[in-house]
């Protein structure tokens, strides 16, 4: 399994985003054991494509299933991330 999650993030490091969203889809219907980390995997995967909401929902997923999963440190990222803003940029 190990190798599996290895090997699929290695994927989404070099950009082929759609495989390894494949290969994380049939990973969690084959063992429930890593659901956590493919949950982490798959917000990365959305948080590289910009899908800020698919991230944060998959964030908490991982979150829900395991308390102290990296999720929790890259949902809040992308919160403080959102919540940022530049009040002088606006209505220029």
């Amino acid at each position: 399994m190990k190798d599996k999650l290895t090997t699929i993030k290695k994927l989404i490091n070099e950009g082929e985003l759609a495989q390894a969203t494949q290969q994380l889809q049939s990973l969690i219907t084959e063992d429930k054991s890593c659901a956590d980390q493919v949950y982490y995997l798959l917000g990365n995967v959305c948080r590289k494509q910009g899908d800020w909401q698919g991230a944060l929902n998959h964030y908490q997923e991982a979150i829900e299933i395991n308390p102290d999963s990296p999720a929790k440190e890259a949902r809040s990222m992308i919160m403080d991330i959102l919540n940022f803003y530049n009040k002088d940029m606006f209505n220029q």
